[in-house]
């Protein structure tokens, strides 16, 4: 109980020489009940603890008085028990000081208290902080850091009693005594350590649950709703919201007066929703709640006293539980921002960010902006200042569910351990090329960042860096002192050193040498550019280079030079920004100042297969290699592909397809391959005659000059992207594409071409024709022997690629024969999500093969595909149901395995519960399956399988309606099932799925009403509900089983009618 009143209780600060009073807080209120149902009934469950005496008394200031005990004696006007220890009382109350000595007393005091037991327990604590100390004496004090005095008691505890052994007889009892006492101090001490960790549990869950407001919080909420209030009541969450009273704003960011700061007000705001009148909201650190309003007497102040005791946790979250309106509104997620007249060119740019899905410095600047009219005039007099103030990230694009950016950033640059060089001219630098107005200011939300910062490894400041690190130094002096010709031979001395050393490359960062190297792009000398050029193109392989490249502005710089027109240092340029824009605010920069364009633009050159080939012609061409190395870097960012498409870089990239230099295709085809994602560019790479050539770089051209296995690898991968479609797959195949394909197979150490060419096959066997092929060129064979020792990316794609070719069924023997089914069964107890959709799949297929099945009943394959349904990927269950239902067709006993699986069929019928409609479908599919055999139906209708499979009947999706309709067929086998579905209304929607388009929903739907009308209330509901007309047409259907089920729906619906008839005339 101390060390809970010390480390979780809140406690007011001293004032007045007295000690803290308890707050009046939830943790608080939870402890002190706790405490109370402690002491209450203690003596009753331990009766001897609840008589020890404590060392000293607990004495406090009570409410009570003395008319409310009864049973203690008065002396001189004092109230005391008749049990005394040492002359002193046991129980003592003086005017209104009481004392107390036992947990007896203690539960009597609770208990007289009645309804003021909570502040009689609250007077006792704080008047006693550490109530331990009185109860068993100083040597049990709550102290910091490990309490060992439980053990040394205990030790001292033994040792008396093997003293006690050796005492004599009368001495012997007196130690008994004590002994027997220490015991009942150690048990009562047990039982408050108990208590103890009972509070602070307790408290550690309440915390958890608490966030408290902060200044930032606030205002990132306030700027959030700003932007999203306006006059339209359909799109805009609020009319208006702004701040109320001052608006000054303190150092600590609180709007607040200093004195009510004091009670954790942190502002004052007004918010008018479309649906009533003004809230006035008090946002304080607790949460916020509404407050009186304006006071009518005093003009401009607040009645800060609360309307209610409701407290939310933020300001959306009252507003929600205020304005109905609003609540909706903001679920549907259909609001718009606000624009204002003079504020339109940076509301265009944030909407750029909303669509991009990633925040921006620059759109975070103009949502901080929007402040109310008082702040206005002061940010307009601190504009300079307000530039440099750090800026928190908007809640605005967090409503929204999309990540921010520059909060990244920003705690990246925290990590440097030694500040950069100082940016004298990078702003300058920034504002020379103008920002396309056209273009968003955004990443793609889809992009995952391909690098992280790397932390920077710096000497110790004692310790010795190496000479190079001095002469750098040197050369950097005279880099930025010299004239024009000593600022090309230090450039020139400065490439004499190794720059692919890591100790160079941060030296010249670390003395200023990147701003001069930068600044020296500015120049107009061209030999000074091109010696900058070649020193920043090797230095920035390094992942800080690059960021400080970034940082100071030289990314903007060498974009304007992709104008210049000099070849040579259009090379160096567009090299250098293929090694920086590695990552995304780089390959933002360079989309931002117009680079993509430029760099499009570089690839058009002279033909590439011209025989005479000029000395100009070649630089033409290294012209458009290196813009290609530069377009692969950033065609990483999604925004950046739609941008090279406008641009039309597809038919140029076509183009240098065809080049028979390797230098050149590498970058070509690593930036088709990467721009392949997108669906327009697999179109264009279809049409534009490009699979041809993609098929020709993987093969061997000749014998004396081996494939580039890079290339080959991103051909590959192209492949992959694109054979999602038909017609990709056919052509690959029709230029000979699938057996250098099957070739790379052998590749086994290099495992980038091996996931690579293991997804083009697996794409490209989803075509029947493709398969054939595989077979021939024994393809399962190769991609069995990959189902041990490879990477998860190798294995994903091998097994997704069986899966496919598993569906013939000589393919699946195959697959037997190679040994690859127990391979395949191990692969079930991965992790990875992707590896297990795929490895499901192919479990399913074989399992088809009743040989299959029993090696992959005997690996208990089964039994770990019912284990994936717990998965909480709602692919991974899909597939994992999908996969069981061949497993149980062509098992020998069904029925007994699945029973065999504790809580297996409980299992899949909660799965009807989900909202995927893939797993759905999956799992009803399954429950067809399950319900042949009438002992496991009759669990299943036990779990309650009737009324979850009744609430489906109304989805619109056709698969669902197919394996629904099949599983509801098969469940009115059993008891009175026919008349459960009926009752739950499962019987009207199923007669609509006649009206769809696919056969398998007639087929499975006239079943399910087959079985449905041997109840005669059903047949009512589906006459009533215009079953006969469709049912009479698909009597005449060419499918035997729908004619068969359609028939014998309406016969049962006839022979009813007729016992009406008789009925009535009877």
């Amino acid at each position: 109980m101390g060390q809970a009143l010390v480390s979780a209780a809140q406690w007011t600060s001293a004032q007045g020489g007295s000690g803290g009073k308890l707050e009046l807080t939830p943790l608080n209120e939870e402890l002190l009940n706790a405490i109370l149902r402690f002491v209450e009934g203690f003596s009753q469950k331990y009766p001897d603890e609840g008589k020890l005496v404590f060392k000293r008394p607990l004495t406090w200031e009570t409410t009570l008085s003395a008319n409310s005990f009864s049973g203690f004696k008065e002396e001189n006007g004092v109230l005391v028990s008749e049990e005394k220890k040492d002359d002193i009382p046991l129980f003592k109350l003086q005017t209104q000081t009481i004392s107390i000595m036992t947990m007896e007393l203690a539960e009597m005091v609770l208990r007289t208290a009645g309804d003021k037991k909570i502040t009689e327990l609250r007077l006792c604590l704080e008047a006693n902080r550490d109530p331990v100390v009185n109860m068993l004496g100083e040597r049990f004090g709550t102290v910091q850091g490990d309490d060992n005095s439980i053990l040394r008691y205990v030790e001292e505890i033994r040792k008396e009693m093997e003293q006690l052994g050796k005492a004599e007889q009368g001495e012997n009892e007196k130690q008994q005594q004590e002994l027997k006492e220490k015991n009942m101090v150690l048990s009562v001490r047990l039982k408050l350590i108990g208590l103890d960790q009972q509070l602070l549990n307790q408290s550690i869950m309440k915390i958890s649950t608490q966030v408290r407001l902060t200044p930032k919080m606030v205002e990132s909420e306030m700027t959030t709703l700003k932007g999203l209030s306006g006059e339209d009541g359909e799109k805009c969450v609020l009319e208006h919201i702004r701040y109320h009273g001052e608006s000054f704003v303190y150092k600590n960011g609180c709007r607040a007066q200093p004195w009510r700061q004091l009670h954790g007000d942190i502002c004052y705001i007004e918010a008018k929703p479309h649906d009533g009148s003004s809230l006035y909201i008090t946002a304080n650190t607790s949460g916020c709640f509404i407050n009186k309003g304006p006071d009518p007497e005093r003009p401009g102040q607040l009645l800060y006293d609360r309307t209610d005791q409701d407290t939310y946790r933020d300001l959306v979250t009252l507003l929600k539980a205020k304005s109905p309106k609003f609540a909706q509104i903001i679920s549907k997620q259909e609001f718009a921002l606000h624009e204002k007249p003079k504020d339109d060119r940076h509301v265009e740019v944030a909407a750029a960010d909303e669509e991009d899905g990633q925040g921006t410095a620059r759109s975070e600047q103009q949502g901080h902006s929007q402040k109310d009219k008082g702040a206005d005039d002061k940010d307009k007099q601190n504009k300079q200042g307000e530039k440099k103030k750090k800026l928190e990230p908007s809640l605005k694009w967090q409503v929204l569910g999309v990540d921010d950016e520059s909060k990244e950033e920003e705690e990246e640059k925290q990590q440097k351990q030694k500040p950069r060089p100082k940016r004298r001219s990078s702003s300058l630098r920034k504002q020379k090329t103008p920002v396309e107005p056209a273009d968003s200011f955004s990443e793609s939300s889809t992009e995952s960042e391909e690098e992280e910062e790397a932390v920077e490894r710096r000497a110790e400041a004692n310790a010795d860096l190496p000479s190079e690190y001095w002469q750098i130094q040197k050369l950097v002096k005279y880099l930025k002192g010299g004239n024009q010709t000593a600022t090309i031979i230090a450039l020139c001395s400065l490439r004499d050193f190794n720059l692919a050393q890591e100790t160079c490359q941060l030296a010249i960062r670390d003395v200023g040498g990147l701003e001069v190297l930068i600044n020296l792009l500015d120049t107009n000398e061209v030999k000074c550019k091109i010696g900058a050029l070649k020193i920043l193109k090797e230095i920035s392989r390094n992942t800080q280079i690059r960021r400080s490249i970034a940082d100071l502005g030289g990314l903007q710089t060498m974009v304007k030079i992709l104008r210049d027109p000099d070849k040579d240092l259009k090379c160096l340029a567009a090299e250098t920004i293929a090694n920086v824009a590695k990552f995304r605010r780089a390959r933002r920069t360079v989309r931002q100042h117009g680079g993509i364009k430029r760099l499009v633009s570089l690839l058009d050159c002279v033909p590439l297969n011209s025989t005479n080939m000029t000395a100009e012609m070649e630089l033409d061409v290294e012209v458009a290699r290196c813009g290609a190395l530069a377009l692969w870097s950033c065609s990483k960012s999604k925004k950046n592909k739609e941008a090279m498409q406008r641009a039309g870089a597809i038919p140029l990239l076509a183009k240098l397809l065809k080049s028979p230099h390797e230098d050149m295709l590498i970058p070509v085809v690593g930036t088709l391959q990467e721009c392949a994602s997108e669906p327009s560019y697999r179109l264009a790479i279809r049409t534009e005659g490009m699979i041809e050539d993609l098929v020709g770089n993987l093969k061997c051209t000749s014998p004396d000059k081996p494939a580039n296995p890079e290339l080959q690898m991103h051909c590959a991968s192209a492949i992959f992207k694109c054979a999602e479609e038909k017609e990709t797959r056919d052509l690959v195949r029709q230029y000979g594409g699938l057996d250098p394909l099957v070739g790379l197979l052998n590749n086994m150490e290099n495992k980038e071409l091996l996931a690579a060419a293991t997804g083009a096959i697996w794409k490209c066997a989803i075509s029947p024709e493709n398969v054939a092929r595989f077979q021939e060129l024994k393809c399962i064979e190769l991609l069995v022997a990959l189902l041990t020792n490879q990477p998860e990316e190798v294995l994903v794609n091998v097994v997704g690629a069986l899966g496919e070719l598993a569906k013939a069924q000589q393919n699946r023997t195959q697959i037997r024969k190679s040994g690859g089914i127990p391979h395949l069964v191990n692969l079930l107890t991965g992790t990875n999500q992707a590896l297990l959709v795929n490895v499901t799949k192919a479990v399913g297929q074989c399992a088809e093969e009743p040989d299959n099945m029993v090696i992959i009943d005997k690996l208990d394959g089964v039994r770990l595909l019912w284990s994936l349904l717990k998965n909480q990927n709602p692919d991974v269950q899909a597939s994992a149901a999908w996969a069981i239902c061949p497993c149980i067709e062509n098992a020998k006993d069904a029925g007994e395995m699945v029973r065999s699986f504790v809580g297996g069929l409980e299992l899949i019928v909660s799965l009807l519960k989900s909202e995927d409609k893939e797993v759905l479908a999956a799992v009803s599919a399954a429950i067809a399956n399950i319900a042949k055999d009438e002992e496991n139906l009759a669990v299943i209708t036990d779990h309650g399988v009737v009324p979850m499979l009744a609430r489906l009947t109304l989805t619109h999706d056709d698969k669902l309606r197919q394996h629904l309709a099949e599983a509801i067929a098969r469940c009115c086998n059993w008891g009175n099932n026919r008349t459960a579905f009926g009752k739950e209304g499962a019987v009207a929607p199923l007669v609509r799925y006649l009206k769809s388009k696919d056969e398998n929903v007639h087929r499975s739907t006239a079943r399910a009403l087959f079985q449905l009308s041997k109840n005669p209330e059903n047949c009512i509901t589906m006459h009533e509900a215009g079953v006969v007309q469709p049912l009479l047409k698909m009597v005449g259907a060419p499918d035997a089983d729908l004619q068969e089920s359609s028939a014998g729906c309406i016969g049962n619906i006839r022979r009813l009618a007729l016992a009406n008839e008789r009925a009535k005339y009877a």
